[in-house]
Parts: C-alpha cells; sequence; structure tokens
C-alpha cells in the first residue's frame, strides 16, 4: 500500500492563554514573557479545553492519552504562543467573531443539547466564554503566521521533481476496485433491488421502478471504507454484488464493476500533493526559526520547578 504523507502540524499549541486576573496564591506564576504571565490556571485550562476540543475526535482511553502525550513541553508551547499572541496584538491582527462562533457552534453540535455543552465545559472549569477566548486567540495565531511565516516560503517546480524523482516508490497506487453504490432509505426495498440484481436484472432495468439513487466510487483496501464494508468488498468479483449493509438506518448496497491492478502515479498527477508537503515541511522550519527569533528578543522567566 502507498506510504500516506503527513501533514506536519505546527509545533505551538493552539490555544494562547490570556491573563487579566490578579494571581492569587492557589494560582502560581509559572512564567514570565515580557510584561505577561503565564499561571498555573493557564496551564489547567489549556489541558481543559484541549481536551474538549480533542473529544470532537476522541474517546475514552485514546482521548486521555493524546492529552498526556501533549502535556510534555506544555509550558514552554503556552511561552511560545504568547509570544506570537504578542506580535499579532502588535500588528493589530483582527479576530473575525462570525468565525469563532461558528467554531464554537461546530464543537456545540458534539453535544446533545446546550445544556449538556455547558455542563461538560462546568466539570472542566469553563464557560463558553472561555472556549470563545481561547478560539479568538487561535485564529490571532494562525493570522500572525500567514502575515510574519508564509511569505518566507517557496517550492519551485525543480524541487517537486526532485523529490518525485528520489521517493517514486512513494507514489504506487495499491490495487483498486471501481465500485457502483446504490442507498436506501427503505430495508424491504433495498431488499428487492439486491434480490433482482442477484436473478440477473441489470441496474438500469430497476432504475425505472425504484427510481435508484447510484454513486461510482474507487477504493483501495484499507484506505476509506469501513473494516467490514471493506471485507466484503475485496471478496466480489467482477459484477458480483453485496446483500444489503446498513450504515447509521441507510442500506447499501455495492457492485463491483472493475479491480484495478497497482501502478506507479506519474508527476503530473501528484505534484499538487508533493507541492502542499513540501511547503508544510517548509512551513514548520521556518516557523521554527521564527518563534527562535521572537526568544531571542524577548524576556523570558520561567518560575516552575
Amino acid at each position: 500500500m502507498r506510504e500516506k504523507f503527513l501533514v506536519l502540524s505546527f509545533s505551538f499549541a493552539l490555544f494562547a492563554l490570556g491573563f487579566t486576573l490578579p494571581c492569587f496564591a492557589q494560582d502560581k506564576i509559572a512564567a514570565i514573557v515580557n510584561d505577561e504571565i503565564i499561571t498555573q490556571k493557564d496551564l489547567n485550562d489549556f489541558i481543559n479545553i484541549l481536551r474538549i476540543q480533542l473529544s470532537e475526535e476522541l474517546k475514552g482511553k485514546e482521548l486521555e492519552s493524546r492529552v498526556q502525550s501533549m502535556k510534555v513541553d506544555l509550558l514552554n508551547k503556552l511561552i511560545e504562543d504568547r509570544l506570537i499572541l504578542q506580535e499579532a496584538k502588535k500588528e493589530k491582527i483582527a479576530v473575525n467573531e462570525a468565525m469563532v462562533k461558528s467554531r464554537v457552534a461546530e464543537i456545540k453540535r458534539r453535544y446533545p443539547s446546550e445544556a449538556y455543552f455547558t455542563e461538560a465545559l462546568a466539570k472542566q472549569g469553563l464557560v463558553q466564554a472561555d472556549i470563545e477566548e481561547k478560539i479568538g486567540d487561535q485564529f490571532m495565531l494562525r493570522g500572525i503566521v500567514e502575515t510574519k511565516v508564509k511569505p518566507r516560503v517557496s517550492i519551485s517546480p525543480n524541487e517537486v521533481t526532485d523529490f518525485y524523482q528520489k521517493n517514486k516508490e512513494k507514489f504506487i497506487l495499491p490495487q483498486q476496485r471501481e465500485l457502483t453504490v446504490i442507498d436506501f432509505k427503505n430495508k424491504i426495498i433495498a431488499e428487492e433491488v439486491y434480490n433482482a440484481l442477484k436473478s440477473g436484472q441489470a441496474i438500469d432495468e430497476l432504475n425505472p421502478k425504484y427510481a435508484l439513487n447510484t454513486d461510482n466510487i474507487t477504493v483501495a483496501q484499507d484506505e476509506q471504507l469501513r473494516k467490514d464494508i471493506e471485507d466484503r468488498i475485496f471478496k466480489l468479483g467482477p459484477g458480483e454484488i453485496t446483500a444489503p449493509v446498513e450504515v447509521e438506518q441507510i442500506y447499501y448496497i455495492f457492485k463491483l464493476n472493475n479491480i484495478l491492478p497497482p501502478r506507479q502515479q506519474n508527476l503530473s498527477e501528484v505534484q499538487d500533493e508533493i507541492h502542499n508537503f513540501l511547503g508544510n515541511q517548509k512551513m514548520q522550519e521556518e516557523l521554527i526559526k521564527w518563534i527562535n527569533e521572537l526568544k531571542t528578543r524577548a524576556y523570558i522567566k520561567i518560575l516552575q520547578n
């Protein structure tokens, strides 16, 4: 199977935590960054908001494992965020409030109701305003990086070609299946169509009676489909169909049309992918350089043991 590229994410944390209240005994100062401070509460808030945002994709032990892995060098990440935010404020990077509210709405949709969302925040010692503030900071971080770092990044056609020539083995498409997919909301109709297809009738023959909703897709093994569906599809021979498969109360029939052998992709097919990959690599490198430049000009004192 073709090795996939992973888009490199920024090394800095996505949530810069603001400080507006005085520091009490139970809220120790962890670090000073120029004329601002990072407190233990900032560190705790970072973890709590991180957990809420990651819960959009992860659950249970997997969620906690990811959170714990991101605790490593957390204070340094928050120091870097604070430096970047200070630059964003100097450059007067504006926050689009509509985008902030849209992002909060996305998070809310993970919960059965507004009350469940509010309760989840309360368990972490947060309110919605905390989430909105941190997401606003996130947009400011992205905005200043777009302004200060992205212009430093350029990828030439020669770099793309050179990478392709040195890594051709990464651009071999695995064996693929060309399929027709029919979906149904009604299980009985799905079974009727399945039986008709099994008896030798063609999809086009059945379409006038059932107004079939069809789509054509091409898939490779271990890439796109649920494991149980994939197992059924990759046992089919050309022209064969699966029995109806239920996914979230929708019933699907898959018909195998063709088996495509593995093949080497040419440069024109993958040049955009390579360009994006190299661009992300350089973005990461330039970001680290820029953050180090900020650090050399900043006053930073770490007080946490």
